[in-house]
């Protein structure tokens, strides 16, 4: 008898558009910049750590909450940063990733018929997680072309069901990032609720223009109900290493250890040791957004020459685009036809939404080396 399976959990999820489009981009020899990785080498001295401490013998499980050198590492820079403070036993713990950290957030405290509230275009991850774990989406569109948050809406939204509220900040794709009157705003809207907030702040050393990333750490109205998450694959161009953080107070964090240690339990041994003492050399994390500021720039000013009409960039690694002036194609269509007849890849901003709304903008990765987005720009340069 041939074996039937029940109704899948997530139906409507399919592949990636991150994966279709890398592999589309490999089928057409196309410059990849879909997929938000650097192409280049992370520093040899990090590389060189790395090989040490395996070569060393740590090579072994790591504790549950992440070795103690790296914990520390993370709370000096949330002291030096932020001026805020997290202790490193009790309130800091490592991930294999952001996106773990995120999901096994929302598996600790969604269950079945609690709301989340996620601000679209979203990251893909967090809508799957909460379905897995019983919840209901609650969709608050940031539209074309300013991607501001429109807060009657959430206050609007907000009910007694309402279990959490998801924040992504600098927000990919859009690249926008939080003013002082959206943390305002948020305050308001959580006071004297149980709300946990779930705060994706991977790209927050990338900021740009002078302009200031406002961590929800900053704020104790906010602090005590929320989780952080960063990530060190941004911080440091490792991507494919994998290693995240999450810091909370302590009962929030009682909570998150209980789910994470039937997860993964640990992380990745010799690559934590080797991020802590590389972390121990820096003190000013600001040169990165000096580094992909110049890279933001370079991109934009070419893509100026082109009919593309470029969106505001305030952080991230990504820079985004309208193509009206070029097509009348659905978004993903015109990603396809690019990646054919132009030989770049990109990600339309359709696959961020729900009900994939098409406002024709794509997205550029711009984290790669400057052969590569030469090579780009001479294909898009012939744009007409």
């Amino acid at each position: 008898m041939a074996l039937r399976l029940s109704a899948s959990k997530l139906p409507d999820v399919k592949t990636t558009i991150f994966t279709e489009m890398s592999l589309l981009s490999q089928q057409e020899n196309a410059v990849n910049l879909s997929q938000g990785f650097p192409d280049y080498l992370p520093d040899e001295n990090l590389l060189k750590y790395l090989g040490d401490f395996a070569k060393q013998g740590y090579n072994q499980y790591a504790p549950l909450f992440g070795i103690k050198e790296l914990r520390e590492e993370i709370w000096r820079k949330f002291s030096s940063q932020y001026q805020v403070d997290y202790h490193p036993d009790s309130e800091i713990n490592v991930t294999a990733g952001a996106t773990q950290g995120i999901f096994t957030v929302i598996s600790a405290f969604v269950e079945k018929g609690d709301e989340v509230i996620i601000f679209e275009p979203a990251y893909d991850c967090y809508e799957p997680a909460i379905i897995l774990n019983g919840g209901i989406v609650k969709n608050v569109k940031m539209l074309y072309p300013d991607y501001e948050i429109n807060w009657n809406e959430v206050k609007n939204l907000v009910s007694e069901k309402t279990k959490m509220i998801i924040i992504n900040n600098p927000n990919n794709p859009s690249g926008k990032i939080l003013k002082q009157n959206d943390i305002d705003e948020l305050i308001s809207i959580t006071k004297d609720t149980n709300i946990i907030i779930l705060s994706d702040e991977v790209y927050e050393s990338i900021t740009f223009d002078g302009k200031s990333h406002l961590t929800l750490a900053k704020y104790p109205e906010l602090k005590e109900r929320t989780f952080v998450v960063g990530s060190f694959g941004k911080l440091l161009h490792i991507t494919g290493w994998k290693i995240g953080y999450i810091l909370a107070p302590e009962e929030l964090m009682k909570e998150f250890r209980k789910v994470h240690q039937f997860n993964v339990f640990c992380v990745n041994t010799p690559a934590q040791y080797a991020i802590a003492k590389y972390l121990q050399n820096i003190q000013d994390f600001s040169e990165i957004s000096t580094f992909f500021e110049e890279k933001r720039n370079y991109l934009r000013n070419a893509l100026a020459e082109t009919p593309f009409e470029m969106l505001d960039c305030e952080g991230t690694y990504f820079l985004s685009a309208n193509f009206g002036l070029i097509s009348d194609k659905q978004d993903k269509d015109f990603c396809y036809w690019l990646t054919k007849e132009f030989k770049v890849a990109t990600i339309p901003f359709s696959a961020f939404y729900k009900d994939k709304t098409n406002e024709k903008v794509i997205r550029f990765c711009f984290a790669k080396k400057q052969e590569t987005l030469d090579k780009a720009i001479e294909q898009l340069l012939k744009i007409k």
